[in-house]
């Protein structure tokens, strides 16, 4: 009975001001709709951003690593072996490039369960023969059908199909901006010279774009067979293993141990991406930082609502407390008001931040640099609209805490008296 009698007094005190009431609802709803819009379209973008890398990096790569010579000459001889030796003209070693026990190493990698799956990689450097001049660049030797379910190849080839690599013999997919540089289209044959002086025609079946525009003027593909017979090589010849993990987290450590294990260079995404990772890490931060100081200056905006009211309803507080309401019963009547502002400017913020995000996720986002994108990205994640909501009943609770506080305190007889 009595929770009811003050819940319809604080719905007469709200009424009685609905115009302020109705101001600071608005500033809640803003607040949550652009805290939600604001996240999810800086989250969206983000994983554009890093899709761009990360969705073409694997999450640790095993390679052999060209290195100097790690012991001199000059430190086998007794008399120097206690010196500091300067040696200006340190020499790579005689290394391969090749994984060496390439079968034992993929057979177990599949027995390990944390392992999700790996795809071989052939990578040689080679000329593409454009009338007189020579453009250097990488030709990448892949399995298309692997390459496809780890890392989304087919969604960064923009004319041909990825699946000709195999079924065409000595076919290539070219990087567009490679392509437009030596001015060849799909269909067309281009020659490339191998660092062993050896001249082979290949056809083009499709052009790739990852979005990195220096990336694309170096970068082409084949099949792993067409190039392991380009270089002369059996069919056991690989120079990386690409590898995706269950939990990527995990890359940093399986990286260190694959390595031991399997005696070769091993890199991990996250020494590989850093970069992309504090990019990512520091506009989260924006959004949320942004996204919170809208919240707390609408908690101001009640704050001050509040105070107003107190001040202007301080004859029917007086009445109020002189006839038997208590002071807690006065405080919960205007943290109601707070939290009913907060609840229903949340609720509809809530709504309208998913309406102006399915709006932008609507909206044309054409750009050569990125073919496969056709709208602005955003990210639909349940977590912003509970964070949205809970922060904004949290916000209007302590704006209207303060101001009930002090307005359990008034004296009834002081208010009385004066008038």
């Amino acid at each position: 009975m009595k929770f009811r009698l003050l819940s319809n007094i604080a719905r007469s005190l709200l009424l009685a001001r609905w115009r302020q009431t109705l101001v600071a609802a608005i500033g809640v709803t803003f607040s949550i709709t652009m805290f939600v819009t604001l996240l999810s379209f800086m989250n969206g973008l983000n994983d554009l951003l890093d899709g761009l890398i990360l969705n073409r990096t694997p999450h640790v790569k095993l390679y052999n690593e060209i290195k100097p010579t790690e012991v001199q000459p000059v430190n086998l001889d007794p008399k120097y072996s206690k010196s500091y030796n300067f040696v200006r003209s340190v020499k790579p070693g005689k290394t391969t490039k090749e994984i060496r026990n390439y079968l034992a190493v993929t057979n177990s990698l599949n027995k390990d369960k944390r392992v999700l799956g790996y795809a071989p990689k052939v990578v040689t450097q080679v000329f593409f023969n454009v009338g007189a001049t020579d453009l250097t660049a990488a030709i990448n030797g892949i399995d298309p059908d692997l390459e496809n379910r780890l890392f989304k190849f087919n969604e960064y080839v923009v004319k041909g199909d990825y699946l000709d690599l195999k079924n065409i013999p000595n076919s290539i997919i070219l990087g567009k901006a490679l392509a437009e540089t030596m001015m060849v289209e799909v269909g067309d044959l281009v020659q490339i010279t191998t660092s062993q002086g050896e001249r082979v025609q290949l056809k083009v079946v499709g052009l790739f774009q990852s979005g990195l525009q220096e990336l694309d003027k170096v970068q082409s593909y084949a099949s792993i067979g067409t190039v392991q017979k380009i270089l002369g090589k059996n069919t056991s010849y690989v120079t990386d293993i690409q590898i995706k993990l269950v939990d990527m987290a995990q890359a940093p450590a399986l990286a260190k141990e694959f390595g031991r294990k399997y005696e070769t260079d091993a890199e991990d995404i996250q020494a590989a991406n850093a970069q992309f990772e504090t990019g990512s890490k520091i506009r989260n931060l924006i959004s949320y930082a942004v996204g919170i100081t809208l919240l707390i200056v609408a908690g101001f905006g009640i704050y001050n609502i509040l105070n107003m009211m107190i001040y202007e309803k301080m004859d029917s507080i007086a009445i109020l407390k002189a006839t038997g309401f208590a002071g807690s019963d006065v405080k919960r009547i205007f943290i109601s008001i707070a939290i009913s502002i907060g609840l229903f400017g949340g609720i509809f913020g809530l709504l309208f931040g998913l309406g102006l995000t399915s709006l932008i996720d609507q909206i044309p986002f054409d750009t050569p640099a990125l073919p496969t994108i056709k709208t602005f990205p955003v990210r639909y994640d349940p977590k912003y609209y509970i964070i949205g909501g809970v922060f904004s009943l949290i916000t209007t609770y302590f704006a209207g805490y303060f101001p009930a506080k002090k307005a359990s305190k008034i004296d009834p007889v002081i208010i009385i008296r004066g008038k």
